[in-house]
């Protein structure tokens, strides 16, 4: 899944009030690459474009406290807002920013304009839809908490930064008794996270709740770095501790009582989207959302069966070819319990992937034509948020990998996580649009779940052709988190769609794949909570394999796999549409480029 803890799709309702809490954290001495300059407009449309985007990225850095330093947005010194009225307030000037942007004549405007359109448009409409639909009344769900992501994963490392991170500290109560007022709001309509979903996610407040040191918040303000001087590291040290112990304890205390208290009791017994008021409606909208594309639920559950069946039979032909020669379920369950699969301490899981990734390092050169500069480190799951955490995440400055326990996390499915989540997935992803060709802001912050999660799956397959897959039972891995993400078209529109039980997708993921029991369960939790959203892992892989078919089947003996992929990168997160349309671009020049073997 897409960058570390947070981080998923357009900049929605309840995406913004997580994901803008908190900037990336630049390492001690990182060097910012250059900012490029765009070209300037070539005629009155794209003068008017540009001025229309970058007033809204303007103002939408100024609505949720963001602030530039050393080119790059990071949080300021206040939470955001997030009362009812602020989300009118935006949606009503999203709404004007589209009518503006329909003004515009997009056949006057070249090629990298038309693209900034097509995605300021999408996520302006997805932004708009969330605050109509009122989803900041449901502000969290299984796996993704408000207040889960104020605490910085590293060390910040200038003064300026740790006094923004304190001023922050006093304005959560503030920010949770708002999050706190806009739940109570969706109790009373019937709008709320299911009930079933929410077993053990009060935990995760409890150490910020406490008094010592097992406080991370105060344990964080331990780790101030010794590049900062003294006498100024002890006073950001005391007055961080100061904040913690008197504003911001009592506020993580006074939202886990009324979740234990007044939310969880009051919360719906149902799980289907279809169930929320205008619920059908509001299912449609996120698949719109996250799948960047028109398509219906039964479109996408037929589509799941197909490919379900298919990736069935390869499965059991990899079954085959390790010699086992027992039933399939009987091969999951060697696969879930025999000892010589799993590591026996975390830093021996840590360790093998550590050196999957410097595997796959000296294969990417093979596989993409641009390498970014930027590094990522490799960390576990921090221990608050790992019982109920899926297995690993990457972004820009780390993956992290769960080493909760380890009997749940079996080394053959490691090669695809690290592709997926490190290189040439998510991080190396992140970093390449760090270092993206000159394009707006807003561009280089957007994140489509389609896109970004498709290429991170579609790294997964590309490892089939890095050699990176050394056994039957790591490509048996392999194909099981492709048929975990394809079941995912099954399991959410049967969820949300076609009144599943809970017990009944648990069951079809558990008899498809070799995850373990633990991350089905902490799986389909998030299908029921998170409506929309797992559909677009496995509609963008197919999207990209189908434009290297393509690709292929056009160029013959002159398709190179490296400008394929430089042309995926370089577009950045972008609609799968628009991604189609640039790839076929891409296509028809090297056709034009001379001629192609058949």
């Amino acid at each position: 899944m897409s960058i570390a803890p947070r981080r998923r799709a357009t900049l929605s309702a309840l995406a913004l009030s997580l994901s803008l809490a908190v900037g990336p954290v630049s390492p001690a001495g990182a060097q910012e690459p250059p900012i490029a300059v765009p070209a300037p407009p070539a005629n009155a449309a794209e003068s008017a474009l540009r001025a229309l985007y970058t007033a809204e990225w303007d103002w939408r850095q100024a609505e949720f406290d963001r602030v530039r330093i050393d080119g790059r947005w990071q949080a300021g010194a206040r939470m955001p807002t997030v009362t009812p009225e602020a989300w009118a307030r935006r949606a009503a000037y999203w709404r004007d920013t589209l009518a503006k942007l329909d003004a515009i004549p997009l056949d006057a405007l070249g090629r990298e304009e038309r693209i900034n359109a097509e995605v300021f448009r999408t996520s302006l409409e997805a932004s708009v839809a969330n605050a109509d639909w009122r989803t900041f009344e449901a502000p969290f769900n299984s796996d993704s908490f408000f207040w889960g992501g104020i605490n910085p994963r590293q060390p910040y490392q200038t003064e300026a930064d740790w006094r923004r991170f304190i001023a922050r500290l006093g304005d959560v109560p503030r920010y949770f008794d708002e999050q706190i007022a806009n739940m109570r709001s969706g109790l009373d309509r019937g709008w709320s996270v299911p009930r079933v979903t929410l077993d053990g996610r009060d935990t995760t407040l409890v150490p910020y709740t406490q008094v010592g040191e097992d406080n991370p918040l105060l344990a964080t303000f331990e780790r101030i770095p010794v590049s900062i001087p003294e006498p100024v590291r002890t006073q950001l040290r005391d007055a961080g501790r100061r904040v913690v112990l008197e504003q911001t304890v009592p506020a993580y205390g006074e939202l886990l009582r009324f979740l234990r208290d007044d939310y969880f009791p009051r919360t719906r017994t149902t799980i289907a989207a279809r169930d929320l008021p205008d619920g059908r409606a509001f299912y449609r909208s996120q698949i719109r959302e996250y799948v960047t594309r028109d398509m219906s639920p039964r479109e996408i559950h037929d589509l799941g069966l197909r490919e379900v069946a298919r990736i069935s039979a390869d499965m059991r032909e990899v079954m085959t070819r390790a010699g086992f020669t027992g039933t399939f379920e009987a091969f999951l369950e060697y696969l879930r319990t025999d000892p010589q699969f799993y590591a026996t301490t975390p830093q021996q899981l840590l360790s093998h992937t550590a050196w999957i990734a410097k595997k796959i390092d000296g294969e990417l050169k093979h596989v993409v034509g641009t390498l970014p500069r930027y590094r990522f480190t490799i960390l576990p799951v921090a221990d608050d948020i790992a019982p109920i955490y899926t297995a690993g995440r990457g972004g820009l400055e780390a993956c992290f990998f769960n080493t909760y326990d380890l009997p749940s996390r079996p080394l053959y499915n490691l090669p695809a996580l690290v592709a997926h989540e490190c290189a040439p997935g998510h991080s190396f992803q992140a970093a390449l649009a760090l270092e993206a060709p000159a394009r707006p802001d807003f561009r280089q912050q957007t994140y489509f779940s389609g896109y970004g999660e498709g290429w991170g799956l579609y790294t997964e397959w590309l490892g089939t052709r890095m050699g990176i897959y050394e056994t039957p039972y790591e490509e048996f891995g392999r194909l099981t988190f492709e048929m975990w993400r394809a079941a995912r078209l099954v399991i959410d529109t049967g969820l949300h769609e076609y009144g599943w039980s809970r017990q009944q997708a648990i069951d079809y993921l558990a008899g498809h794949t070799a995850l373990a029991r633990h991350d089905v369960v902490t799986e389909v939790d998030r299908y029921i909570s998170w409506p929309g959203q797992a559909l677009s892992y496995y509609i963008g892989y197919k999207t990209i394999l189908d434009l290297r078919a393509e690709a292929e089947r056009e160029l013959g003996t002159r398709f190179d796999q490296r400008p394929f992929h430089d042309t995926i990168l370089d577009l950045g997160s972008v609609p799968l549409p628009v991604l189609e349309e640039d790839v076929r671009r891409f296509i028809a020049e090297q056709k034009a480029a001379g001629t192609v073997d058949r």
